[in-house]
C-alpha cells in the first residue's frame, strides 16, 4: 500500500484524465483476446495490436475485447475508438481505485477486485478489473498477464445458458459472477485458516501464532476493502435506467447482490473472530506468566521457612561463653535430625498447597 501511495504521487500537477499507470506490476506485456460471438457463431483471437482488433470486429456480432496487462498506449487507443471519457481511461489505470460503476449514457463504466488465494503461501492476492460495458460490446481490463476467463469462452463456445443468444450485458454479469463466486471460495480458505489458528492458540501459542494473527488481520482488511465498495458497485449498477442492460438481466444483477450480502456477513464475522483470536493469544501469554508466577511463588513459599530454620542453626555463637546454650549443636544427631525436619516441613508445605488446589 505504501508503494502504491507513492506511485500515486506521478499523478500530482498532471492533466486529469492523464494516462498514468498506478500499481505494482509493470505495465510491460499486454494481450488482447478478441471474442466474438451471435446465436450459433463463435469466433476466437488473440491478437497483440489493437489495429489488428479493429480490422478483426464483425458489426453484427456481439464482441468481448479483454485486456491481459495495462498498457496506456493500448488504453488510449481503446478510449479513442469506443469514445471512452479520458477520466475513465486514468480509473481503468489506477489500480488503487474502490470497487464503483457510472454511467456514462454510451457505455457503463464497472470496477471490481478480484481475489485469489494462494494455499503454498497462505497470501490473498488482490486484482484490479475494470469493463466498459456498451451496446453490442465489452471490454475488460485485467491488470495481470494471466487470462482468467477461459472457462467462460468456452461456456460461450458451447451455448451454455444461452449465452449466445443474450446481449453482452449478460456476458458482464456472468464475468461479475465469476468474481464473485471466486470470493466463496477465497472466504472458505480464509474460515480454514481461522480454524487453524484456533486450534494452535488453545493448544500452545508462540510467537509465530502470534505473527500469523497478524498476517490473518493484513489478508481481513485486503478483502474488506474490496468487498464493502462492491455491494454499492452492484446496487448501482441494477438501479441504473440504461437501455443497455436488458429487463431480464435485472433479477441476475438482484441475485449478485444477495451473493455480495453474504460474503460481507462471513467477512464481519471472520473479521470479529480474528479480533477475538488476538485476545484469546494476549490471555494465554497472560495465564501461562501467571502459572509461572505461581510455581515460583509456590517454590519460594516452600524455602521461607526452611531459610529460617538453616538461618537460626547458621549463627555461630560460641557455647562456652553464651549463658544460652544450642544443645543440637553439640548433639552426635542434630544435622540429620534438623534435615529431617526441614523435609517434614516442605512436605507438609506441599501437602498444604495441594489440599488447597494451588497446585
Amino acid at each position: 500500500m505504501k508503494k502504491l501511495l507513492k506511485d500515486s504521487r506521478k499523478k500530482i500537477g498532471q492533466v486529469p484524465g492523464s494516462l498514468i499507470y498506478v500499481g505494482e506490476k509493470k505495465p510491460d506485456g499486454v494481450k488482447l483476446t478478441l471474442t466474438s460471438y451471435a446465436p450459433g457463431l463463435y469466433k476466437q483471437e488473440v491478437l497483440d495490436k489493437f489495429d489488428q482488433i479493429t480490422e478483426a470486429m464483425e458489426l453484427d456480432h456481439k464482441t468481448w475485447i479483454n485486456s491481459d496487462g495495462l498498457k496506456p498506449e493500448i488504453i488510449g487507443k481503446i478510449g479513442t475508438h469506443f469514445d471512452v471519457h479520458p477520466l475513465t481511461q486514468e480509473d481503468i489505470l489506477n489500480t488503487m481505485h474502490r470497487p464503483k460503476t457510472e454511467d456514462h449514457d454510451k457505455y457503463i463504466f464497472v470496477v471490481v477486485k478480484m481475489l485469489s488465494y494462494d494455499s503454498a503461501k497462505e497470501t490473498i492476492k488482490v486484482e484490479h478489473l475494470s469493463l466498459i460495458l456498451g451496446k453490442n460490446f465489452l471490454i475488460t481490463f485485467q491488470e495481470d498477464v494471466i487470462d482468467e476467463f477461459e472457462n467462460l469462452r468456452e461456456s460461450i463456445k458451447q451455448n451454455k445458458g444461452r449465452i449466445q443468444e443474450l446481449g453482452t450485458d449478460y456476458l458482464g454479469y456472468r464475468i461479475l459472477d465469476l468474481i464473485i463466486d471466486n470470493y466463496f471460495s477465497v472466504m472458505e480458505s480464509f474460515g480454514d485458516r481461522i480454524e487453524d489458528l484456533e486450534d494452535e492458540l488453545l493448544d500452545k501459542p508462540t510467537e509465530e501464532t502470534l505473527q500469523k494473527l497478524y498476517k490473518l488481520k493484513g489478508d481481513m482488511i485486503l478483502i474488506r476493502r474490496a468487498v464493502w465498495p462492491l455491494r454499492e458497485a452492484i446496487s448501482s449498477l441494477d438501479k441504473l435506467d440504461s437501455d443497455i442492460i436488458a429487463k431480464n438481466t435485472h433479477p441476475f444483477l438482484r441475485d449478485l447482490y444477495d451473493h455480495i450480502i453474504q460474503i460481507i456477513d462471513t467477512t464481519e464475522n471472520y473479521r470479529e473472530m480474528v479480533a477475538g483470536m488476538m485476545d484469546i493469544y494476549l490471555s494465554s501469554v497472560s495465564n501461562r506468566l501467571n502459572e509461572i508466577m505461581k510455581i515460583l511463588t509456590i517454590i519460594s513459599t516452600i524455602f521461607i521457612p526452611l531459610n529460617f530454620i538453616a538461618g537460626v542453626y547458621g549463627m555461630n555463637f560460641n557455647t562456652d561463653i553464651s549463658p544460652y546454650n544450642m544443645p543440637e549443636l553439640n548433639w552426635f544427631f542434630g544435622y540429620p535430625a534438623v534435615l529431617l525436619i526441614m523435609f517434614t516441613v516442605g512436605i507438609l508445605l506441599l501437602y498444604f498447597f495441594r489440599k488447597k488446589k494451588w497446585l
